[in-house]
């Protein structure tokens, strides 16, 4: 027996039997506390896990988001995972996956910021759309990539004129 006269057995009763203090509720609740402590000793992103200052990156991140480092420590910490998160898709590319992106790149910075608008809106559009509708839009816009070019510019003529047409007769077609 222990000093407040209750062997351990009476202690462990008593534990068990406080409300809300046993069940499966209480042993779940248990569960998720211990997982969430493991996922923050861990540094899982989104849990505010320090870990993303610009000392703790490898000379490699260091140099790829070379153009962030000054105001890096001012970051929201999604942003910071996010441009870690684009250095490692990087550093996996082949030169020629580099070259592609560096074109869109470059090819982004010319748009106007109302055209970088429309895009943002439309891919976002795009987003919403049901996945299989997104697969097959997709599909479509591979197969008109592989049509020659004069083929491409027929289409985009057609569609274009098409545009310019009435609602009414469009649905008429």
């Amino acid at each position: 027996m222990g000093a407040n006269g209750m062997n351990e057995a009476s202690k462990d009763a008593v534990i068990r039997n406080r409300p809300g203090a046993s069940g499966p509720d209480f042993m779940q609740a248990i569960r998720a506390g211990c997982l969430l402590l493991l996922a923050w000793m861990a540094g899982v992103p989104g849990l505010g896990v320090a870990g993303t200052e610009w000392s703790d990156l490898t000379p490699e991140q260091q140099r790829l988001l070379a153009p962030f480092e000054k105001r890096w420590d001012k970051l929201p910490e999604a942003r910071r995972e996010r441009l870690l998160s684009a250095a490692e898709r990087w550093e996996r590319m082949t030169p020629e996956e580099r070259r592609k992106v560096k074109a869109r790149f470059e090819k982004w910075r010319k748009l106007t910021p109302e055209q970088r608008q429309r895009l943002r809106q439309r891919w976002k559009r795009f987003r919403a759309l049901p996945p299989e509708q997104r697969r097959l839009l997709r599909e479509r816009f591979r197969r008109f990539r592989e049509l020659p070019p004069e083929a491409r510019r027929q289409l985009r003529e057609r569609f274009r004129k098409f545009r310019r047409l009435p609602p009414e007769e469009r649905r008429r077609l």
